[in-house]
């Protein structure tokens, strides 16, 4: 057996002997690392170790040369902690348990922590798109369809809604302005108009484009573990590779404490079409169906509940998604 020790991020796991000698590419940090033998690694840190611990004891005058038992526990995050501000997601420490989860069945990881980095206003615009998606949606609908033309800016009639239902309109708007979201932002109060220029940036347009819903499921199901101060590791848009080189991207997935897993494929379009996929997915990785779960956006709650009695993957939405992982608990 062989051993995989990047000596720039720490990460550790096993790997085929056949890689022994040779290096690779760090999982996440992407640093080249040489793989060693399991056993004359172990020996030479061993050997280390004693050493030093020899020293120590001398130092200290004590007869105490013996192995001490290494701190295995898993720091969760500090108290206090801005959720939307924050590296602490990007820390190893934090998403290892799900690294060696994986590990145990065999399945490769390909992690990329920009993707947990909520230094940024991904996350900020996420919540509070979902958290009032019944009235923003239009914004993003027509946002998204005008980026996929190309066009460059989009005009908003808001004469039809309530005073309350236009101050959250212009709030939001001038929130994508604030941050960066579009280039431009104008309210003509008198006609009740919303113009905005579009950003082209790719990441900007591919947040419309239905990755903003994975930011949010991932930033709710955060705050509600993190307030219930339920122990969990976490992981977004990351890579697995099976021992048959095949691939899959995973949207949103928690580990609690150290061994439930739950795995959340986020839809924003058609899915109907993936149901299989994720079927045979879900017996791969050998999770149940109650913490299998693929999140339709616009499926109602009768939707959910027939599709989850007719296939074997369980259906959420974006209304009851918290609700269901926290009673699953």
């Amino acid at each position: 057996m062989a051993v995989l020790l990047c000596n720039k991020c720490s990460y550790l796991r096993e790997a085929p002997d056949e890689y022994i000698g040779k290096k690779v590419k760090c999982p996440v940090c992407k640093d080249s690392v040489l793989i060693h033998n399991t056993v004359s690694f172990i020996k030479n840190v061993i050997t280390k170790y004693k050493n030093l611990n020899k020293k120590y004891c001398q130092l200290k005058g004590s007869e105490n040369t013996g192995l001490e038992e290494l701190d295995n526990s898993h720091m969760g995050l500090d108290e206090g902690i801005d959720l939307h501000n924050t590296l602490a997601m990007t820390d190893q420490t934090q998403f290892k348990p799900i690294m060696d989860w994986f590990d145990k069945k065999k399945i490769l990881l390909d992690v990329d922590t920009k993707t947990l980095d909520t230094q940024g206003f991904f996350d900020e615009v996420a919540v509070m798109l979902g958290n009032d998606y019944g009235l923003l949606k239009n914004v993003n609908n027509r946002i998204k369809k005008t980026q996929q033309k190309g066009y460059g800016s989009v005009t908003l009639t808001i004469s039809n809604y309530s005073q309350k239902e236009i101050k959250a309109l212009t709030t939001y708007c001038k929130a994508l302005y604030d941050y960066s979201f579009v280039a431009k932002y104008y309210y003509n109060k008198q006609e009740k108009r919303i113009h905005l220029t579009l950003q082209k940036t790719a990441s900007i347009v591919n947040f419309f484009n239905g990755e903003w819903l994975e930011w949010f499921v991932f930033m709710k199901l955060l705050s509600a573990f993190y307030e219930k101060k339920i122990p969990f590791s976490a992981l977004r848009s990351f890579k697995v590779h099976f021992p048959n080189e095949d691939k899959h991207e995973i949207d949103v997935f928690f580990l609690i404490n150290n061994k439930i897993p739950l795995f959340i494929e986020c839809k924003s379009g058609e899915f109907r079409s993936t149901i299989e996929k994720y079927h045979k997915l879900r017996k791969r990785m050998g999770i149940d169906k109650q913490n299998f779960t693929m999140l339709v956006l616009d499926l109602s709650d009768e939707q959910a509940k027939g599709l989850t009695s007719m296939y074997d993957i369980t259906f959420v939405n974006e209304n009851n998604f918290v609700d269901y992982f926290l009673t699953l608990l």
